[in-house]
């Protein structure tokens, strides 16, 4: 069965935009998509635009206007027609939805040219993620500053891990050493981990894990690039 999301309960009489009942979950592929929207309307808020049509929203995140609005039909937001979405309410409903208005704090493990990378980003705060903890197995290694944190000992992860109240970890390991780090990080309590290890790792059906892979992402690119490159190839 496919993994839903459940959003905000609508009222009785909520309508979507095209007066249709709003639903209560929210399929994956429209979960990805949210996320879009929010940015496209962040923008907005940024801009100072207070209302927003659904057409021009869904050119701003790149879907149809259908798609737009079936997708947020189930969060139970809704547009007025002719008036469009007002942009800051759709952007905190959207927000809560997908479980923005809360902190969560994040947990890196791998001290790494990529772990120090994320642990420096300063734009996780904003959108309501706190790197509370790094971790490397390294000794020359553990104990150095990496932006506002200091590396912690591999060792002692799920000491600090339950000190921080850590609610999502990432994975920024080397292959051989990916899983067995999985599997410390969900004995220790963590169901939300993001993996950025070149490897498929195995979790229980109650552990969500996506997995970011660059390399894989180059090679379609690179297939893409190729067929461009070929005449009579369409791409």
């Amino acid at each position: 069965m496919e993994n839903t999301v459940t959003a905000l309960e609508p009222s009785p009489e909520a309508t979507t935009e095209d007066n249709e009942p709003a639903a209560k979950q929210i399929p994956p592929a429209a979960v990805a998509r949210m996320t879009l929207y929010l940015r496209a309307l962040n923008s907005l808020l940024a801009e100072g635009v207070e209302r927003v049509s659904s057409e021009a929203l869904a050119e701003a995140s790149g879907v149809s206007s259908s798609t737009l609005r079936k997708d947020l039909s189930y969060v139970g937001s809704y547009g007025t027609r002719g008036v469009g979405y007002e942009v800051q309410y759709l952007s905190r409903h959207i927000a809560a939805a997908l479980g923005l208005t809360h902190d969560w704090k994040v947990a890196i493990v791998g001290a790494g040219n990529l772990g120090k990378a994320l642990a420096r980003y300063g734009g996780f705060e904003s959108r309501g993620f706190d790197v509370v903890a790094i971790f490397d197995a390294d000794p020359m290694v553990i104990g150095n500053e990496v932006g506002w944190l200091r590396v912690s000992d591999s060792a002692e992860l799920e000491r600090v891990l339950e000190r921080t109240h850590t609610n999502m970890v990432v994975l920024a390991l080397p292959a051989t050493v990916a899983q067995a780090v999985c599997d410390r990080v969900i004995a220790a309590g963590i169901r939300s981990i993001l993996s950025f290890a070149p490897v498929l790792l195995q979790v229980p059906p109650h552990v969500n894990l996506r997995k970011v892979d660059m390399a894989t992402e180059l090679q379609i690119l690179a297939y893409h690039a190729q067929r461009a490159q070929t005449p009579g190839q369409a791409v």
